[in-house]
């Protein structure tokens, strides 16, 4: 009997199951289903599109002929509704339903939009897509003064954007400092001059009031205290609402995601979820965490995949997440968990050369290097290791790390 797969979403999650699975079980019948009108691509680079560094075709992956080929029915302009997990069918919009035997739902999140006045004027832009990134990329190369608004790590990307479009912008920040809860402000002032280099300037302790608009146009982002700044281009990411309505009928337990266990599995019967929207028990940690970062992404949908070809708790999904920033003249690589510490160590060791690295009940769980990231292939092993007591050993901010020499015994 042929198995149906079924995966929602046509990101990196999706992708990475639909290959191992149509791997695994070749007979099978495997259909992914994506609200978007294109293909898989490349969402890291986007940014690099939109900054006028890359062409379009630079982006792409898949074209539809690699799923034809591989008999992965990919259907796009398509929206799954509902799920009825106690049928196995998903309901979809305009289109008749469809049985599954194992479903994986990757569906990600939606950029969240700010309750405040004139919020949908045209030039406000989120960036998520790649219709986002057309959009940005248009109306960039045509500004003069811009607002972007998020301290956060899709806030640094539309802040490049507007530096490499030579756009005069402002970047205002809720807190006082960009990625407060990974950076002190020591490093978080490395990251500042850089942006003000090349021509955005932070602006710290504000909280937006309104936008003003001409002709359903913006032309000004006003805060709170009263402030108005002139913006024909503004970018602003100040988080994601998770893509779970599908499956709020059923028993799948959500918290913002969908809460699934190491082997991604959700408890229902048949359904998977990976991705930015799975809230996963990180085995490394030992908690539940939620990060859709590439590399993570992609190992969710591996495990996903394998798991339902070959049975619930077939696989774990064992990660360390990482982040890297390419936007300055130094490089920035973020790794683990670098905002859940109960700890933190620290070290600047020149102009543009920082770390800080984040510990739990002892354990290394997560750190930001800035200049020097050679040691981050040591630092994850410690976390991977599970090695006890090592936020007691300053030698772990070494640039040349020596594992031997700390003297840490694991679990």
């Amino acid at each position: 009997m042929t198995n149906v797969y079924c995966i929602v979403g046509n990101g990196v999650a999706g992708d990475a199951a639909a290959s191992v699975i149509r791997e695994r079980d070749p007979k099978s019948e495997v259909i992914m289903f994506t609200e978007e009108g294109r293909a898989f691509y490349n969402r890291i680079l986007l940014k690099e599109f939109a900054k006028g560094k890359l062409g379009q075709d630079s982006v792409v992956i898949r074209d539809e002929d690699w799923y034809l080929n591989r008999g992965i029915d990919l259907r796009l302009n398509t929206r799954v509704v509902k799920v009825d997990s106690e049928n196995k069918i998903l309901k979809l919009h305009k289109e008749e339903d469809q049985k599954y035997d194992q479903l994986l739902v990757s569906t990600g999140g939606t950029p969240r939009e700010m309750d405040v006045p004139n919020s949908g004027a045209k030039g406000i832009h989120h960036f998520w897509t790649m219709k986002d990134t057309l959009e940005i990329r248009n109306n960039a190369e045509n500004a003069s003064y811009g607002v972007v608004i998020g301290a956060g790590l899709l806030g640094i990307d539309l802040a490049a954007i507007c530096g490499a479009q030579g756009i005069n912008s402002k970047y205002i920040m809720r807190g006082d400092g960009w990625w407060r809860s990974a950076l002190s402000k020591v490093g978080g002032e490395i990251i500042h001059k850089s942006l003000r280099d090349m021509n955005v300037f932070p602006i710290f302790n504000k909280e937006i009031e309104c936008f003003e608009e001409r002709r359903g146009k913006v032309r000004a982002v006003v805060t709170t205290d009263g402030e108005k700044y002139e913006a024909d281009f503004v970018g602003v990411a100040i988080g994601l609402d998770y893509n779970i309505e599908l499956v709020q009928d059923t028993d799948i337990e959500c918290r913002e995601g969908i809460v699934v266990d190491e082997h991604m599995f959700t408890g229902v019967e048949g359904i998977y979820a990976a991705g930015d929207v799975a809230r996963y028990h990180d085995v490394i940690v030992g908690e539940e965490m939620q990060n859709g970062s590439w590399g993570s992404a992609k190992k969710q949908g591996l495990v996903a995949g394998e798991n339902m070809v070959n049975g619930n708790d077939y696989k774990k999904f064992e990660w360390i997440p990482s982040y890297s920033i390419t936007h300055f003249e130094y490089p920035i690589i973020s790794f683990g968990h670098p905002a859940k510490g109960e700890k933190f160590l620290e070290k600047k060791y020149g102009k543009n050369e920082w770390r800080r690295l984040a510990f739990k009940q002892g354990r290394l769980i997560g750190g930001v290097l800035i200049g020097d990231v050679s040691s981050q292939s040591r630092y994850k092993k410690i976390i991977m290791e599970k090695m006890e007591r090592v936020d007691r050993e300053t030698s772990i901010l070494d640039k040349k790390i020596d594992l031997e020499s700390i003297g840490v015994r694991k679990t």
